[in-house]
């Protein structure tokens, strides 16, 4: 179970920010916040989390071109605030609906009702978002309701109990339709849609011309080198895909509704052993030097990552803890939207900052021995993710792995620098 919430769901719904500035002042300076229910938003702008909606809200995209592909599913999100201070606390959200214009009898997929636990809330982290989607219903209108679900406590517990004082939590209602499954599925505040493939792709074009510039710097063939990288890149899609779905399995997620290649999901890791693979193979196929290849390619691999993770954050994918400090950022998971430690810009300043350091030693001189460079940025890279991990939501659940993995890179890091400085001594 996560910090603040127990399942996760998956990431766009960009709303309308038509709230009334009295109404959100008063929210904020009232001790029992009232909540405002929105009649209207749009999935594809996004201001969540500050001065944005508080209530109920149907998932609308407003696109024709959708409106009536099958199959179809319920988008619902509910806005709260949170205690100003105390400890961490749960909020039961029980959502209910029923469909508009039934006739005859309603049937059992004419209506819906469902709870969403959400735990421990971190007082004082400000307002958050809840989505849930609801599938197997029948499609079109729906009046819909969320309100909170009070626990029962025995006689013992409240006598003891110190003396809360938690905001209410109020009953909101909506009324929206049916939307395109695939994309409610990937809808919530804070998250936009596209986001991911259009940093990453922005990521490859800069990786490629960065690497481009570097091998008609160091006199390589630029034809071999970008179309062993092309192939590269593509192996490593695959890699990814394949490295996240073996997680999935060996983690015990095997319950999707879909074929697995559909779900969503991809991981860092398998991207760059699968490329780097095919980096070595395909260099040694066209007679170049390998470890030359490589360290022409390093700082555009890590400029990569520096934009694509970029993506994460706004795709809601490796979301960080939630957190009160003020260095928090609100960004959502696709099913929670709430500040959290923003960990994919972190690493995204880590890969920039190893792009840097790789171009200038790259640029200005050819590593010797070659290789050299490529090894120390992929171990620093790797000490630095692993340091990352306990703040993400879902950290890594393995005793030794990460120690172990931590010293390792560490190891190759400082051989790589005695390697180089030894050479050059020379």
């Amino acid at each position: 179970m996560s910090p603040l919430v127990g399942e996760c769901g998956h990431c766009d719904a960009d709303y309308q920010a038509t709230l009334m500035m009295d109404d959100a002042k008063s929210s904020r300076q009232s001790s029992s916040p009232r909540l405002v229910s929105l009649e209207h938003h749009r999935p594809f702008s996004s201001r969540a989390g500050k001065e944005d909606a508080q209530g109920l809200h149907v998932t609308s995209f407003g696109c024709e071109a959708v409106s009536e592909l099958e199959p179809r599913a319920l988008g619902l999100t509910y806005w709260f605030d949170t205690a100003a201070q105390g400890d961490p606390y749960r909020v039961m959200i029980r959502f209910a609906g029923h469909r508009i214009g039934v006739n005859g009898a309603p049937g059992p997929r004419d209506s819906f009702n469902r709870i969403e636990s959400i735990e421990n809330v971190l007082p004082g982290c400000g307002p958050i978002a809840v989505t849930t989607r609801v599938v197997g219903i029948t499609p079109g209108e729906w009046q819909v309701t969320a309100a909170p679900v009070s626990e029962p406590r025995s006689r013992s517990s409240v006598e003891h109990a110190a003396p809360a004082r938690l905001p209410r939590v109020a009953r909101a209602s909506a009324s929206g339709h049916t939307e395109y499954a695939p994309l409610v599925q990937v809808c919530a505040p804070g998250v936009h849609l596209g986001a991911w493939p259009a940093f990453v792709g922005i990521g490859a074009l800069v990786g490629f011309a960065t690497q481009g510039m570097l091998a008609t710097h160091h006199h390589l063939h630029i034809f071999a080198v970008l179309l062993v990288s092309l192939a590269a890149s593509l192996v490593g899609l695959v890699g990814a895909k394949a490295y996240y779905l073996t997680e999935q399995y060996l983690a015990g997620h095997r319950g999707a509704q879909r074929p697995a290649i559909l779900e969503p999901g991809m991981c860092i890791q398998g991207f760059v052993i699968g490329a780097v693979a095919t980096l070595i193979l395909g260099a040694l196929l066209f007679g170049l030097s390998v470890g030359h290849v490589l360290d022409v390619t390093t700082p555009g691999l890590f400029l990569a990552m520096a934009i694509g993770r970029f993506g994460c954050f706004f795709g809601g994918c490796c979301v960080g803890r939630p957190t009160t400090s003020r260095w928090g950022v609100w960004s959502s998971d696709r099913h929670l939207g709430v500040r959290r430690v923003p960990t994919q810009i972190v690493e995204s300043a880590l890969a920039l900052l190893v792009a840097l350091v790789t171009l200038a030693a790259a640029w200005g001189t050819t590593p010797k021995p070659s290789g050299v460079p490529f090894v120390g940025a992929v171990a620093i890279y790797t000490l630095g993710r692993q340091l990352l991990f306990p703040l993400r939501d879902h950290p890594r659940n393995t005793s030794y792995g990460r120690i172990l993995t931590m010293a390792l890179a560490s190891l190759v890091f400082i051989v790589a620098i005695d390697v180089a400085f030894f050479v050059e001594g020379r």
